[in-house]
């Protein structure tokens, strides 16, 4: 399978030298670094051309390094039934740039689109209706950049009084908290059940002191 891959690797490196940056095979995959601005034209390459017949776009979907210049890669895999190969594609991207949507040569790409410019902020330049998909209406960031904060500041839930959805600020509830006094990991002076053995024999599990 990886010479077969090397070989396909090559050949798309071959026909197409101006949209390759880099590739390799890795884990039995063929992974592809592909220029930005040439990308439509590589994806409608390998779904149209015989010896590589991608035609299913299975997952679009993007990576953070908030530490690179290209802070984001944008990940495509795609699948050929016909051949039985898989290969990925990334793209790296600045915060600011807009990446070729390829909603015209894969229709499905619609959804992964949208999904991935409200996680990560990223801009498709073309999509026919780029807007939040997963998040409410009005919502602040994008939940799956590095430097979203993990807790939030505020809740969002529906308000039945008001018959609308509302933002709130965050707040822990006491009767809603759970103590587990049997578990080792809150620091048990006891011996718990199952460790009586272990204490006879001087051996004193982590729960017990």
């Amino acid at each position: 399978m990886s010479e077969q891959l090397n070989e396909l690797g090559a050949y798309i490196e071959a026909k197409r030298p101006d949209c390759i940056l880099a590739w390799d095979v890795v884990h039995g995959e063929l992974n592809m670094d592909v220029a930005q601005a040439n990308l439509p034209g590589l994806v409608d390459f390998i779904k149209a051309d015989a010896t590589c017949r991608f035609s299913s776009l299975i997952d679009l979907t993007a990576v953070d390094y908030p530490g690179r210049a290209k802070r984001f890669d944008v990940v495509y895999h795609f699948l050929s039934m016909y051949q039985n190969h898989r290969i990925r594609l990334r793209v790296a991207a600045r915060e600011e740039d807009m990446v070729p949507s390829i909603v015209s040569i894969h229709p499905s790409a619609n959804w992964f689109e949208r999904e991935v410019f409200d996680m990560f902020g990223i801009l498709f330049a073309g999509h026919p209706d780029l807007r939040r998909l997963l998040t409410d209406y009005g919502f602040r960031g994008h939940p799956l950049r590095k430097d979203f904060p993990t807790t939030g500041y505020t809740e969002v839930r529906y308000d039945e009084v008001e018959k609308r959805v509302v933002y709130e600020p965050v707040s822990l509830v006491q009767e809603y908290r759970q103590f587990d006094f049997m578990s080792p990991w809150e620091g048990a002076e006891y011996i718990l059940p199952g460790d009586d053995k272990a204490a006879a024999d001087g051996k004193i599990s982590k729960g017990a002191k």
